[in-house]
């Protein structure tokens, strides 16, 4: 632990030293060439992918009316980020960023083509439909890694968290639009053809990736080691890197309350406040709502307070919206919950996405984001599964009650770290 009155600063002569060189000065993100190519790029793929996330149990339950084939899907789809995460971000950075893009962008849409063709032709097993949900999602973060990676070479580092807050943004709508993108693949005349459009939405994602001109950066050529020494030299810098492993840590805390919050949600407004469906997903986008909000707010408030308070207020206020749900007895309060939870829940990711891009160096953050991405999500299994057990037991609230209390002691430890000094 460094002495107490050293004030973490977001780089270090050892990050400068290894970071890309600074790009032109713009006033304006929407002024930088590649964001506004991989904005674009990253608009159709978060589309598509959330139409195929979609659309993947509901073709599979067509076949075979059975849920558990449909919640075997979305397991599935869950493991590629759990399991390869870490493996994937060396790989991105042993690679032109550009060109493994391609390929990730090129595989969905591939493997969106032959479903298609496998269930016009009457071939499709359910076996198909698992291995490409696997491989889709898989390569979707395969693309996600590499369009963070890119993020951090071309943007300047004062509009890192701008550049950041777009991109939630633009995420958070698509997920606003969740409902809408629903009825319209449940208004086309066969399910499957959804997989068709959306392969020529991966198309049109292809052609946009290809105008990003090819990095010249030195670090690419500098991966001298095996797989393994990346993999490892990976580990070595988050464990160097004091400030970001400790954020590491208390994210897999931070995950685990918020999806016990999540996991209870839509039984808490279908069982107790016997809300219908239309009514659910108007509820739901409070949530969104105030995501946006958040990622409108985010850029300036990282230039008024100090990052280190700004994650520290987020997660006590994180634990008073989930106390409202404990105490909601009614769909306004559950409404504000959500908002509340949505706006303050994004401000704080696109801060520590920006934190971990700040104190990475260019050549090292495929693997960091790969390493951290697939450590946030370690306790949220056990936490998701215990809430279900928990409700069981005691009803909903008690499940959101614990998810206040356990903010509320994260953000006692958090106060005694040196994290609340973070510039």
């Amino acid at each position: 632990m460094e002495k107490e009155k050293e004030v973490f600063t977001m780089s270090s002569p050892k990050t400068q030293a290894v970071t890309a060189p600074e790009a032109p000065a713009f006033t304006s993100i929407w002024r930088n060439r590649p964001f506004l190519i991989l904005f674009l790029t990253s608009a159709f793929v978060t589309c598509g992918a959330k139409v195929y996330e979609l659309a993947l149990p509901l073709i599979l339950y067509d076949m075979t009316r059975s849920p558990l084939t449909m919640t075997a899907m979305k397991s599935i789809e869950f493991l590629p980020n759990l399991l390869l995460a870490m493996f994937i971000g060396v790989l991105v950075d042993r690679f032109s960023k550009k060109r493994w893009s391609q390929w990730m962008v090129f595989g969905q849409m591939v493997l969106l083509f032959l479903l298609y063709a496998l269930v016009e032709s009457g071939q499709a097993a359910v076996i198909h439909f698992y291995v490409a949900g696997f491989l889709l999602m898989a390569f979707n973060y395969g693309y996600g890694n590499a369009r963070v990676s890119i993020i951090k070479q071309v943007v300047p580092r004062p509009l890192l968290t701008s550049a950041n807050a777009r991109f939630s943004f633009l995420f958070t709508l698509i997920d606003i639009m969740g409902p809408a993108i629903s009825g319209f693949i449940l208004l086309l005349s066969s399910l499957h053809n959804g997989l068709l459009i959306t392969g020529f939405a991966y198309l049109i994602a292809l052609i946009a990736v290809s105008f990003l001109e090819k990095e010249s950066h030195p670090a690419i050529a500098a991966q001298q080691g095996t797989f393994w020494q990346d993999f490892r030299a990976g580990w070595q810098e988050l464990l160097s890197n004091r400030p970001l492993w400790m954020i590491t840590i208390l994210v897999i805390f931070l995950n685990a309350t918020s999806g016990v919050y999540d996991a209870m949600i839509i039984f808490f407004a279908k069982d107790h406040l016997k809300l219908d469906n239309s009514q659910l997903g108007l509820v739901l986008s409070a949530a969104g709502v105030g995501g946006l909000i958040g990622s409108t707010l985010v850029a300036r408030l990282r230039k008024r307070f100090p990052t280190g308070k700004i994650l520290g207020t987020t997660i006590l206020l994180l634990s008073v919206s989930y106390l409202l749900m404990a105490l909601a007895q009614s769909t306004w309060m559950l409404c504000l919950s959500l908002f509340l939870s949505g706006m303050i829940g994004t401000i704080e990711s696109i801060c520590i996405w920006t934190f971990r891009q700040e104190t990475t160096p260019a050549h090292m953050i495929g693997r960091i984001s790969g390493i951290t991405g697939s450590i946030f999500k370690l306790g949220m299994v056990f936490s998701i599964y215990g809430s279900g057990w928990v409700t069981v037991w005691q009803g909903p609230w008690a499940a959101f009650l614990a998810a206040a209390v356990g903010n509320l002691l994260i953000f006692l430890v958090y106060r005694r770290l040196t994290l609340w000094r973070l510039a």
